[in-house]
């Protein structure tokens, strides 16, 4: 039984190696995506408080005075004070703006830049398609992670090595850190692995969450179709709307609806640590009423257990510690993939039958 765990753990680690050691250099990375973000681009994302923020409407003047023509699709409020706005155009990008001076800071283009990339290939490898090529591989990789977790598990567990051998040298000092770092961050790769996988594979996954807890997605509201020579509410409106709806919470992204659509609100409550919040308001953008409302702390319990699951994969359950600890986790399972082909290459080495020069075999006969 042995030599049948260690053999799929060795052929597993093979295949999946190299997919294991992209999930775990990004994942790190992308602990700190927002984090990053604002250090690499301080210019556009940071700002000075100065007084009241301009509305919405101030911002809609100066920007449909810069960007003639242009159809604003949205906006984004900055999630702390010394954070700039952001106001998402439908063909130019995104301006980022001072929302204190009115200065555009920035705009933004839709093409990719540095962290963009790091996340996408993360999820996918870069790799777009009908049949999600790219999606599926990685999830596998997920899958094939956790299964690493355990069989690593149940090979150290006889000798339970958890300490480099002192004057170890070649094969048996990888040996030695392959297994010390395994088992002190086995809980940690497994958690990271268990939660992508339920997020590689979430057509599957969320409904089964929904099974288990009893519990049902709420249901998309119908919009209303507009009335006859109405005159949309603004998005400041909106947005007050939306903070009545749940006074608790702060928004920090508004869509702006074409003339058939509605204003979808973004909102954040205080524990809630992942950048992208987990409650939403829809309005009507001509009546102005609530169409639809829903809290990170009374939605469904299925809805929360995959909002709990996402913020664990990303290390923002906890804030900060909690982010340095799947970093560094997601770094262990880069080093664990490396460390276990490294050890396969000297294996493979020290097994070479070693050539025997040609004169001595000349004498030998």
């Amino acid at each position: 039984m042995r030599k049948l765990i260690f053999n799929i753990h060795l052929y597993l680690a093979l295949i999946a190696g190299a997919f294991i050691f992209i999930l775990g250099i990004t994942g790190s990375i992308m602990a700190f995506e927002p984090e990053l973000d604002g250090m690499l681009h301080r210019h556009r994302s940071h700002v000075t408080p100065a007084g009241a923020p301009r509305t919405l409407a101030e911002i809609n003047a100066i920007v449909s005075k810069a960007f003639p023509g242009e159809r604003i699709e949205g906006y984004g409020l900055g999630a702390a004070p010394d954070r700039s706005y952001q106001v998402l155009l439908e063909n130019s990008g995104t301006v980022y703006m001072n929302q204190y001076t009115g200065e555009i800071l920035e705009v933004r283009p839709d093409d990719m830049e540095f962290l963009d990339y790091v996340h996408q290939f993360h999820l996918r490898l870069l790799w777009r398609g009908p049949s999600r090529p790219g999606d599926q591989i990685m999830s596998w990789a997920g899958v094939a992670m956790l299964l690493l977790a355990i069989s690593g598990l149940y090979l150290w567990w006889p000798v339970k090595r958890m300490k480099l051998t002192p004057g170890a040298t070649g094969r048996r000092w990888w040996f030695d850190l392959h297994s010390a770092t395994g088992i002190f961050s086995l809980v940690f790769l497994a958690v990271l692995a268990f939660t992508g996988v339920m997020i590689g594979f979430e057509r599957k996954t969320t409904p089964l969450l929904y099974r288990l807890t009893g519990s049902r997605p709420a249901p998309q509201p119908a919009v209303p179709p507009p009335p006859p020579d109405a005159t949309p509410i603004s998005p400041d409106q909106a947005l007050a709307i939306a903070h009545q709806s749940l006074p608790d919470a702060t928004p920090f992204l508004i869509i702006v609806p074409g003339p058939k659509g509605a204003y979808q609100v973004r909102l954040r409550y205080p524990e809630d640590l992942t950048p992208g919040g987990r409650s939403r308001v829809i309005v009507d953008q001509y009546s102005g009423k609530v169409l639809f409302a829903e809290s990170s702390r009374t939605a469904p319990a299925g809805t929360r257990l995959v909002i709990a699951n996402r913020a664990l994969h990303t290390g923002d359950i906890l804030g900060l510690p909690s982010k340095v600890v799947m970093s560094l986790a997601s770094l262990a399972a880069a080093f664990q993939a490396l460390s276990g082909l490294v050890m396969w290459w000297k294996r493979t080495r020290t097994r070479r039958p070693v050539p025997v020069p040609l004169a001595r075999s000349a004498t030998k006969a």
